[in-house]
């Protein structure tokens, strides 16, 4: 058994088209839970700490490009789609003067765990030392994948693609999922033999298998389950991956003490964070960059991304907390409210039919129902503050910037332009004029001009 301490090399194959998407924007890029699926795979490896990560591109490379430019990965062009193989081949230069064990990985299959990858990376340092492991799976329905003939063992004899099977060996369930660990010093000398005789013209990757056994080396398979290696060709089957995703968060939320009170219609991103007693009615959707403190309930209907939400505070049902809203301890927002880019202090409400945006609302402050913040005059966005202890009257309109001071009072209806002092009373409304009869007389001139028109 040699030492498993070695660097680690990842090589992500994300060249293919991706034509049964049936969209511009390159396959691998498709989100699940709001993260691209070639970031998911990426952070994954990430975990193994690898020396050099390397994306193959393809047909549409810009977009792949831009994607990893900010995370420092190398790409490799595979200009010609000439089978698997050949695309791990295209990775050679990237990869020149590196030592250690390869992981080869496709960026279409997101979900494989660094667990996984561990586990590939420790069975290839296993005592009989193989030249390649490969991972596998048993799906419901062997389809065409390719099939691994192996022993009970899990020693390999060879790879099989599907359309290059026997009868007997269609009847083998013990599946091909592509994703191989292979020590760099064994990879592209076996790579530089591969051949393209077989019903496809390709150079498949698998074949190395059938190579290093020819040299007295065998390899081995280890096997995980299905949908950690579900890949995705169509928008179906993205459908289906993000499925998966998402019952695997639930289940992760309600064992760390959250409680989803119908599980199936809660979605989450990648990075949703939730304390202890965290209680999440139907019908809610998280975007990406939600913080949610112990103790906090957010009612039905309620679609949050970017904010972070205190201990104990309350939302809905049917509100939208937009990036940058920030709520406190004990605040409440309530049905059909908006926030963005503002800060709800501790124990202060707003309870319906209002936006807050580009404001900061102190403590125990109550807005009134449809209360707003004119935050954009069309060029520029502008701050309100509203100080701590305040009420706004319900219907007021706050003309950023603005500030409205500890304790004053804005009385319903109000538009407010200029600052309102500490514990003043704000009353911008024309005065109440009431026309004793008038009422009457309109109806009267008005039947009497109706009749003589008919």
């Amino acid at each position: 058994m040699d030492s498993p301490d070695q660097p680690i090399a990842v090589i992500i194959l994300a060249a293919g088209k991706g034509t049964r998407m049936k969209s511009d924007l390159h396959k691998v890029l498709h989100p699940i839970a709001g993260r691209p699926m070639l970031l998911h795979l990426i952070a994954n490896a990430g975990a193994l700490a690898p020396a050099r990560t390397v994306v193959v591109t393809g047909a549409g490379r810009a977009q792949v490009e831009a994607a990893v430019a900010p995370l420092g990965i190398a790409t490799a062009l595979q200009a010609e789609q000439l089978g698997t193989g050949h695309a791990v081949a295209q990775a050679r230069a990237a990869l020149d003067g590196f030592e250690g064990d390869v992981l080869v990985l496709y960026g279409d299959v997101p979900l494989v765990t660094a667990a996984t990858m561990r586990r590939m990376i420790d069975r290839l340092h296993g005592d009989d030392t193989p030249a390649v492991v490969v991972l596998g799976f048993r799906p419901a329905d062997p389809g065409a994948y390719g099939r691994v003939i192996a022993d009970a063992a899990g020693r390999m004899d060879r790879i099989v693609e599907y359309k290059d099977a026997s009868a007997a060996e269609r009847a083998v369930t013990l599946c091909n999922s592509g994703l191989m660990a292979v020590r760099s010093s064994d990879l592209f000398a076996l790579l530089d033999r591969l051949g393209n005789d077989n019903a496809a013209g390709e150079y498949y990757l698998t074949d190395i298998v059938g190579l290093a056994g020819s040299d007295g080396q065998a390899s081995a398979v280890i096997e995980t389950g299905a949908d950690e290696v579900a890949g995705v060709n169509s928008r179906g089957e993205l459908a289906g991956v993000e499925a998966a995703w998402q019952a695997t968060r639930r289940a992760q939320a309600m064992a760390a003490g959250v409680t989803l009170i119908a599980p199936d219609t809660v979605w989450f991103a990648h990075d949703t964070i939730l304390g202890r007693d965290v209680t999440i009615e139907p019908n809610v959707v998280f975007g990406p960059g939600v913080r949610v403190a112990d103790g906090a309930v957010i009612h039905a209907f309620s679609h949050v991304e970017g904010a972070t939400i205190g201990a104990g505070a309350d939302v809905g049902p049917f509100a939208r907390l937009r990036p940058g809203a920030d709520l406190g301890a004990g605040s409440r927002v309530g049905n059909f409210v908006e926030v963005k880019k503002a800060t709800i202090g501790a124990g202060a409400k707003v309870n319906h039919l209002s936006y807050i945006g580009d404001a900061e609302i102190g403590a125990r402050a109550n807005i009134g129902a449809g209360t707003i913040t004119c935050n954009y005059d069309g060029y520029f966005k502008y701050r309100t503050v509203i100080g701590a202890g305040t009420f706004i009257g319900s219907n007021s309109a706050l003309v950023a910037p603005v500030t409205i001071g500890d304790g004053a009072i804005v009385a319903a209806g109000s538009v407010v332009t200029q600052d309102v002092a500490a514990d003043a009373l704000a009353l911008v409304r024309p005065p109440q004029v009431a026309r004793p009869g008038w009422a009457a007389r309109f109806r009267e001139k008005m039947l009497a001009m109706k009749a003589a028109r008919a």
